[in-house]
């Protein structure tokens, strides 16, 4: 027997006409260079979409085609969004921090065939170009008077393209599986991979976010990405802000900028912002340093890489903001989960409360997760057995783009994540390492992770990074490289003690060193690829020198 249900497919359209007849007042702020703030509101954006959308199909991009971006977040990002992807035409949003033969070599597998890039990544497009032999159109996001003169072939400002369509388009009925957008993984090794997104999975992730213990957002919140669009599609926000009619506020390119994010945040009267542990590091120096506070930001979600516990403490301590973990990838949309207490933990004693939140949270429903060992059987959810982390669900990819099956999934459809992790019995996942990335001492694991939290707690310290370094008895010991705080020194011998009593003896890194930078990811992730070869020779005190 069947359900009696009507079969109305779950599309980004109708995100689209949901905002525009229940939100079409609300607003969005975005920052660039051609309007320091420009102020917009959703119906103007899905009007100017509709404009957009008419173009690319007056240019002769087809249905299934790949549109690209080089930009920042703004409101022209978010039309490109929209229009794109309900004109039946797959968004491709490509990451400018990438090197550009990468970036090359994803635009060519992707086969772009048009590109629209901000004024201030021109000259990376046009170094690029003639490498980019599939993209037949460039369109540069300013406006006719503010055009700046480029070699790149036919290239129009972004409103010469769209000036003189129809404020209106005839949408296409799309089926829920057609893809909407794709993204390409960033890994340190080997070709990036494309993870290609459909308006369901699309569809289900914004609303799972939209979950109240998960981002919870309201009609009521102003919301401020600092994540790029870029980065997985912003999390989600570009669907999940006019799912609900929040407000949006978009940072541009001032991503890393802690006064600028502070005055904004201020101005705009921000409830919810989202970002990586290195925004907010950058932030709360600034914080700190000024003398400011927060008025308006009631919570932080950070992602992308684990959070140290000293910043969610400085945000509630200082400035009364809740913070919570969440933990993704490309490959997960990137949600898959979220920190935010069960009944009953917001009366346990406030040490007890933080280490709960030091964990990256639970799995929001939607999202199957498992511990596996080395032998492939399922580990106990225990907090303390820690194995491969694998996941499955309806916004988890099943493949690659255009790559043939790999061992990233198994035989039952669980996609191996390449982290290591432990459950605990209420749910909670605590990512330990990066497979490639965890220490292996005298046959036995230690989380860099931990370490690198337990040092950023140190009050001088603003980044640390720890990996393993060949020693001749335990085949790997920790090396822990430090950037102090401006102002700050910082004792290599004083800071192993500080270690002690918090880890276990034998997980104190052998060596400390003190660096003035360390070397991030595209993604702003620490490079622990280039830690490993720029220290692959290094000896830790009273090993052998031969």
């Amino acid at each position: 027997m069947l359900g009696q249900m009507m079969p109305t497919q779950l599309t980004i359209t109708a995100i689209m006409r949901h905002a525009l007849r229940h939100h079409g007042d609300r607003e969005i702020v975005s920052v660039v260079a051609d309007a320091p703030l420009f102020r917009t509101t959703y119906r103007d954006v899905f009007r100017r979409a509709s404009m957009l959308a008419h173009a690319l199909a007056d240019a002769g991009v087809s249905a299934g085609e790949r549109v690209a971006t080089l930009a920042w977040n703004d409101h022209r990002h978010l039309e490109i969004y929209y229009a794109s992807s309900c004109a039946g035409m797959v968004l491709h949003t490509l990451n400018p921090r990438l090197f550009p033969e990468q970036i090359a070599w994803i635009v060519n597998h992707a086969e772009d065939r048009c590109l629209f890039v901000d004024p201030a990544i021109l000259p990376l497009a046009e170094a690029l170009a003639p490498r980019l032999p599939s993209v037949r159109h460039w369109i540069v996001l300013t406006d006719t008077a503010n055009m700046p003169d480029t070699p790149l072939p036919g290239a129009v400002s972004y409103e010469a393209f769209i000036e003189g369509r129809a404020a209106d388009y005839d949408w296409p009925d799309l089926h829920e599986d057609t893809a909407c957008s794709i993204c390409y993984t960033s890994g340190t090794t080997g070709d990036p991979k494309g993870v290609v997104y459909s308006h369901r999975s699309t569809v289900l992730h914004a609303m799972a976010a939209c979950m109240a213990d998960v981002m919870g957002l309201t009609q009521r919140d102003t919301v401020l990405p600092v994540v790029p669009m870029f980065h997985a599609n912003a999390w989600g926000v570009p669907y999940a802000a006019p799912m609900v009619g929040a407000k949006l506020v978009m940072p541009g390119p001032k991503l890393a900028d802690g006064e600028f994010l502070h005055r904004l945040m201020e101005s705009e009267k921000v409830t919810l912002s989202l970002g990586v542990p290195t925004i907010w590091m950058a932030l709360l120096q600034y914080l700190e340093a000024a003398g400011k506070t927060l008025t308006s930001l009631q919570r932080t979600i950070v992602g992308g890489a684990a959070c140290p516990p000293a910043i969610m403490q400085a945000f509630r301590d200082r400035h009364g903001v809740a913070t919570h973990h969440a933990w993704g990838m490309t490959e997960t949309s990137p949600l898959g989960t979220f920190n935010s207490l069960k009944q009953g933990m917001d009366a346990l004693p406030e040490p007890d409360q933080d280490d709960i939140r030091a964990r990256q949270g639970r799995g929001i429903f939607g999202v199957e997760l498992k511990i596996v060992g080395d032998d492939g059987a399922e580990l106990p959810w225990d907090g303390k057995a820690f194995g491969t982390l694998k996941v499955r669900g309806p916004w988890v990819c099943s493949g690659y783009f255009r790559l043939d099956a790999g061992t990233s999934h198994d035989t039952e459809g669980w996609f191996d994540t390449g982290d290591v992790a432990n459950i605990d019995p209420d749910g909670y996942i605590q990512i330990t390492d990066r497979t490639k990335d965890v220490i292996k001492s005298g046959g036995e694991w230690i989380s860099s992770i931990e370490l690198e939290n337990t040092a950023v707690a140190h009050a001088d310290v603003a980044e640390a990074a720890v990996i393993g370094v060949a020693h001749e008895r335990w085949t790997e010991r920790p090396l822990l490289l430090i950037v102090p705080k401006p102002g700050k020194t910082v004792d290599g011998e004083g800071l192993r003690r500080w270690f002690r009593g918090k880890v276990a003896d034998w997980w104190i890194p052998d060596d400390v060193l003190v660096v003035d930078e360390l070397p991030h990811t595209a993604t702003g992730k620490l490079n622990k690829l280039a830690l490993r070869e720029a220290y692959a020779d290094h000896k830790l005190p009273g090993s052998d020198p031969s």
